[in-house]
């Protein structure tokens, strides 16, 4: 049977475009945010805006849920009465970026209840959410995957089936993150490396981006680690939560990983110091503290 009634909690930066996305592709979606202007943008693109997770997840055959953590989607789902209000062979699809060992915990208390569970962590960002874009990462009995799918095609043009078991989706997406933030962390200490010597820092960004140390997050952040306060697409405070799932996916594994654990420590002394909410990019500032340069 096909789903056509979709739920979608969280409609922040990424999830009120996807919510938007599922409606323009012809889903009856309803939303909820605890942010009362989002839920009036969601109504004003089409969708139904709901007052409480219960009202949102009401006779629902999907619920996703695009929250900050594992804490929130444990407390949408049991402790605000989400779970309960869906059809009861509905499918929970946690699409936030969250510690494997807590997926699995949600996931069997999810399925004790008789209803399917998905793994589906996404990567993309504010610009994927918004063009359709995203990558999937999902974990998830087959035939349940293949049900939700047309929902997933809504929202991204990379699904991959990466497990079958919960858990197994925010382990791959862990190591996603693992490499943006060494990334970003490397290209900042790289640029961070230009200015203090004194060379053009315009001049060494359009070399490194056209040559073999190029990397995707050196070309998309490095212009913006050179603007004093450049727009944000994703905050600090993002890496400084997804690093520390990377590190305890790590203590879980009996993993070393020790690049991890440095550029968590740069994203943390950033935050610290009051610039949580500032663009990622701004990690660089980090160096130019330990390099006594200044903020």
């Amino acid at each position: 049977m096909a789903l056509t009634r979709i739920a979608l909690v969280g409609l922040g930066a990424m999830g009120l475009p996807m919510a938007t996305n599922l409606v323009a592709a012809g889903f009856a979606v309803r939303g909820y945010d605890l942010r009362p202007e989002s839920r009036a943008t969601f109504a004003a693109s089409g969708g139904v805006a709901a007052e409480a997770p219960a009202a949102v997840a009401q006779g629902s055959d999907a619920l996703l849920l695009m929250v900050v953590n594992a804490a929130q989607a444990e407390d949408v789902l049991f402790a605000q009465g989400a779970l309960d209000a869906m059809e009861p062979d509905g499918i929970v699809v946690l699409m936030a970026t969250c510690p494997p060992k807590a997926v699995e915990h949600l996931a069997e208390r999810v399925a004790a209840t008789g209803r399917r569970f998905v793994d589906a962590p996404v990567s993309g960002g504010v610009v994927g959410a918004q063009a359709g874009t995203l990558t999937i990462m999902a974990a998830a009995p087959a035939e349940t995957l293949a049900a939700l799918r047309p929902v997933l095609e809504a929202l991204g043009d990379r699904i991959f089936h990466v497990g079958e078991r919960p858990g197994q989706g925010a382990t791959v997406k862990a190591v996603n993150q693992l490499l943006c933030g060494v990334h970003i962390a490397a290209a900042a200490e790289a640029l961070a490396l230009a200015g203090r010597v004194g060379v053009d820092r315009d001049v060494v960004l359009e070399i490194l981006t056209g040559s073999s140390a190029a990397s995707w997050m050196l070309r998309d952040r490095g212009p913006r680690m050179l603007e004093d306060e450049p727009r944000v697409t994703s905050a600090v405070d993002i890496f400084v939560k997804d690093l520390g799932i990377v590190l305890e996916a790590g203590r879980g594994a009996g993993a070393a990983l020790p690049l991890a654990a440095l550029a968590h420590q740069l994203f943390v002394s950033t935050s610290g110091r009051g610039d949580g909410a500032a663009d990622d990019s701004q990690v660089i500032r980090a160096y130019r503290l330990l390099n006594g340069d200044g903020a």
